[in-house]
């Protein structure tokens, strides 16, 4: 689904692109394509087995699979970066935080492959980011935004685009459509960190957020944010 001009939803088993809705809306995540001319950013990967299903449905859109160059990992969860090892064996360079990175290369339970009852496939990251960082892909500029909670390595990432401001947040905002959170059940899932990292995100200024899963929100996204912010400062101190 085109989301904006040259920026699409390739991926996601919640909207019913790719995955398993029998499964469970978790079983993929949302995979986001931005076109910027000469080449082509992801956002996260997949679960990997709907790999070939996401390039299917950018060829549809017209989008030269070819011209991928970079994937943006928002977190190390089996459903988001799976696919991470396939992206690189075709030549994609992967970006993550740090925490990321190192639980990726290690592939260990903070990938959260017992949850999908698989093994994730470890990776090495091709940059490592700190945890606040602006760098470039192409002509583009990203800003990343360290927000640990859901997991201690969560990413959020903010460009500027065709005149709006446009947060790719992960599962850091309630992923569903409702509810407040991203799951709790992770290995280095921590609430008070997740608090401070909402407080965090409801000072950023942005037009639209892209989650990990599910809608995105197109009208006021910051209500989405101080509401999860308000719940968790109800329910978690």
């Amino acid at each position: 689904m085109q989301l904006l001009p040259d920026l699409y939803v390739v991926g996601g088993s919640l909207i019913g692109l790719t995955g398993s809705q029998v499964k469970g809306p978790f079983d993929d995540c949302n995979v986001y394509a931005l076109d910027i001319g000469s080449e082509i950013i992801l956002i996260d990967t997949g679960n990997g087995d709907s790999w070939p299903t996401i390039q299917e449905h950018m060829q549809q859109w017209g989008l030269d699979t070819r011209k991928i160059s970079t994937a943006l990992i928002t977190h190390p969860h089996y459903d988001h970066a799976q696919g991470a090892h396939l992206l690189q064996e075709a030549g994609i360079k992967l970006v993550a935080h740090t925490y990321t990175a190192d639980a990726m290369e290690k592939g260990d339970e903070r990938c959260c492959g017992y949850l999908y009852h698989h093994v994730f496939t470890p990776v090495s990251v091709d940059r490592i980011l700190e945890d606040d960082e602006q760098f470039t892909v192409g002509a583009l500029t990203v800003q990343s935004i360290h927000l640990p909670g859901h997991t201690l390595g969560c990413t959020g990432f903010l460009i500027s685009w065709r005149g709006k401001k446009v947060l790719f947040s992960g599962d850091v905002i309630g992923t569903l459509g409702y509810g407040h959170f991203g799951w709790n059940g992770s290995i280095d899932f921590n609430k008070q960190v997740y608090i401070k990292s909402l407080l965090k995100l409801s000072t950023i200024d942005f037009d639209v957020m892209l989650p990990g899963h599910g809608l995105g929100s197109f009208t006021n996204p910051r209500e989405r944010v101080e509401e999860s912010l308000n719940e968790a400062l109800m329910t978690w101190r």
